[in-house]
């Protein structure tokens, strides 16, 4: 019996051909490793132990910022152009962990809201380091380096510290924090606004 002979399979065959080739120079994220690392939501709620983690510094950071801007001298201080620096805040946990995290938010959300900041710290020293060099190492065409005594000094400092207590029985661990923040007029070292932020965290051993 004569069978027709079938004229699309050569068409079908070549577009499943063209799609494999365009399907391989496709354009994709480069991924290694099999490790199952995914990312997840920064904002999320982090429970892993009862150390300090990025949920506590979240919220640490959102209520400093909510009832410091609210201070008639921020007010003031955002009106006038005037300066904010921050001392890093102490650590007078028993844990590990960077202050700066904190600080650097705080400021950040400042800023956000209109309040300028002063440098301080290690970052003050990388600027006295950059201000030489181009004053005074001859690298620099002196029309358009910066000069020196130009700096400007800050109204208020915020400065802080964070503590805790610890409570351990044969079941339970239970870990009280305590963050204190405070802005002081540098000129009369008077302390103008404080406020506190508590935090307990419990876990069964």
């Amino acid at each position: 019996m004569y069978s027709k002979p079938n004229f699309d399979r050569p068409a079908t065959l070549l577009v499943g051909t063209l799609m494999l080739v365009l399907a391989g120079c496709q354009t994709t994220s480069p991924t290694t490793g099999t490790s199952g690392v995914s990312y997840g939501d920064s904002k999320a709620v982090e429970t892993v132990t009862t150390d300090l983690g990025s949920t506590d510094i979240q919220m640490i950071s959102e209520k400093m910022t909510q009832s410091l801007i609210q201070t008639p001298e921020i007010q003031t201080l955002i009106k006038k152009r005037q300066l904010l620096m921050a001392s890093p805040v102490k650590n007078k946990t028993s844990e590990y962990f960077d202050t700066r995290l904190i600080t650097d938010t705080v400021l950040t959300q400042l800023q956000k809201n209109g309040v300028r900041y002063a440098i301080e710290g290690e970052d003050m020293q990388n600027q006295t380091d950059e201000l030489r060099r181009q004053s005074q190492s001859g690298l620099y065409d002196k029309t358009k380096s910066v000069k020196v005594g130009k700096m400007q000094g800050a109204k208020f400092r915020l400065d802080g510290s964070i503590s805790s207590i610890i409570k351990k029985t044969s079941d339970i661990k239970d870990v009280y924090y305590k963050m204190n923040l405070r802005l002081i007029e540098i000129e009369t070292g008077i302390v103008e606004w404080s406020d506190e932020k508590e935090i307990r965290k419990s876990a069964r051993r």
